[in-house]
């Protein structure tokens, strides 16, 4: 389709000759600056100062969310903090992370908490909340004035969230039906209906001891994620579980899992598009100051998913399962009056690399980060979601960037236009031709 789609662009383009002109966009000089530099170690070291942080994180160790029907540890009780819990272990995971984000962005914020630095954002699900709070605790931990109880090293910190109904931005789970539709077209595409043949054995098989109806890799990935966790908390595997755990195929189906929801990009666009533009938005508001309050940090306490979603939405994503506390940082420094954005991935205690991102590297200008994720980043989230949006849904395929459907959406119009101007001008020519041979 985006082959032919092209030829019929540029057949009209040589048959219109010189009546039609395709936009052009030229680049800016700041495009051609390499930002990029290395110390004397081969180390890569950012340009810039550092102005402004997102941070969006996966929530720390947690208990089952959904036991399958057959599983023998099935029974809530045999779990201390419930279905679906943040864990201790989960709790010192994000303690942990705290106090090295608090290093690491020692430059943008002060000793004491203050609502005009940070802003705090989480999904409405417990685990996600509470790994906010103990990543918070980690981060701001009371000193000086803020010290309100001798024996409690800790304070609260605002953790602002909606109903996850409602919330298209970070839990992504506000009803989208077109979002829906593309989710089906692509379960039924050719590329999957293959996967899912090859792996039709590991559904049968896991239906059959699971009690539990598996048919997609979705379906595998709670499998899989159910038995790891009883693994960690030492939970003996029914013998079943031998033949396939741990497996490649199912290790594999797990990881790919998380590719899924946004394999397309109009899926990207849909799923996490209102997401990154977001941050996209609150860096040009902190640039051109304009951010009120002007804070300096923006924390997201999420999910795996989430984590997943954004990476692959950004095209940073190689298959895997985001483990628990995995980090996306994405950070802006000023170089020359140039905003510079830079993206990290931390999944250990160890510092993270950056990123390259396409077609740009390791540090890129915030406008040409606009440019290479046009395509993700949506108009009008709400009208995009409804299902009648087909024209638009036509022209901005999965294949093929905004620029090239505005392209052709230009020709055609041009085409229209040219062509009822010949119509009449033809019309104009006969009629003043046959009065002329009236008169004569």
């Amino acid at each position: 389709m985006k082959v032919y789609k092209k030829m019929v662009v540029l057949f009209v383009l040589f048959s219109l000759l010189f009546f039609l002109i395709s936009p052009v966009s030229f680049s800016s000089a700041q495009k051609d600056i390499n930002f990029s530099r290395y110390n004397k170690d081969g180390i890569h070291e950012l340009r810039g100062s550092l102005v402004f942080a997102h941070i969006l994180f996966r929530h720390g160790d947690r208990t089952p969310v959904e036991p399958y029907p057959l599983d023998p540890w099935k029974n809530e009780s045999l779990w201390p903090t419930g279905f679906g819990q943040l864990t201790n272990i989960g709790k010192n995971q994000h303690y942990q992370l705290g106090t090295w984000l608090r290093k690491r962005y020692s430059s943008l914020i002060n000793q004491s908490y203050s609502r005009n630095v940070i802003y705090v954002q989480s999904t409405d699900v417990d685990r996600t909340l509470m790994s906010a709070e103990s990543n918070l605790a980690g981060l701001f931990p009371p000193s000086n004035q803020q010290i309100w109880n001798q024996d409690i090293h800790w304070q609260p910190v605002p953790i602002h969230t909606i109903p996850e109904k409602l919330d298209y931005v970070l839990a992504a789970k506000k009803s989208c039906p077109a979002y829906d539709e593309e989710l089906a077209n692509v379960r039924n595409s050719e590329e999957f209906v293959k996967l899912d043949e090859k792996l039709s054995y590991l559904y049968e098989y896991l239906s059959d001891h699971t009690g539990k109806k598996v048919n997609t890799i979705e379906g595998v990935q709670k499998i899989n994620n159910t038995l790891c966790i009883e693994v960690i908390y030492n939970k003996t595997l029914p013998s079943w579980t031998q033949k396939v755990f741990p497996s490649a195929d199912m290790t594999y189906a797990a990881d790919f899992a998380f590719k899924t929801l946004t394999y397309t990009r109009k899926l990207a666009r849909l799923k996490s598009g209102p997401l990154l533009k977001e941050i996209l938005k609150r860096f040009s508001d902190k640039n051109r100051q304009k951010l009120k309050p002007n804070r300096s940090l923006w924390m997201y306490s999420a999910h795996d998913t989430t984590v997943g979603n954004l990476l692959n939405t950004l095209n940073l994503f190689t298959i895997h399962s985001p483990p628990y506390a995995a980090t996306i940082l994405l950070e802006m420094r000023i170089e020359k009056k140039i905003p510079l954005i830079s993206i990290f991935y931390k999944t250990s205690n160890e510092d993270p690399n950056p990123l390259e991102i396409p077609g740009c590297g390791i540090q890129c200008p915030l406008d040409k980060m606009y440019e290479i994720y046009s395509d993700v980043i949506p108009d009008n989230w709400d009208s995009e979601c409804d299902i009648q949006y087909s024209l638009a849904s036509f022209l901005i395929s999965d294949e093929e960037d905004r620029g090239f459907a505005m392209n052709i959406l230009a020709i055609v119009v041009i085409v229209v236009l040219l062509t009822t101007l010949i119509y009449l001008g033809t019309v104009y020519y006969r009629r003043r031709s046959y009065f002329r041979v009236l008169v004569y």
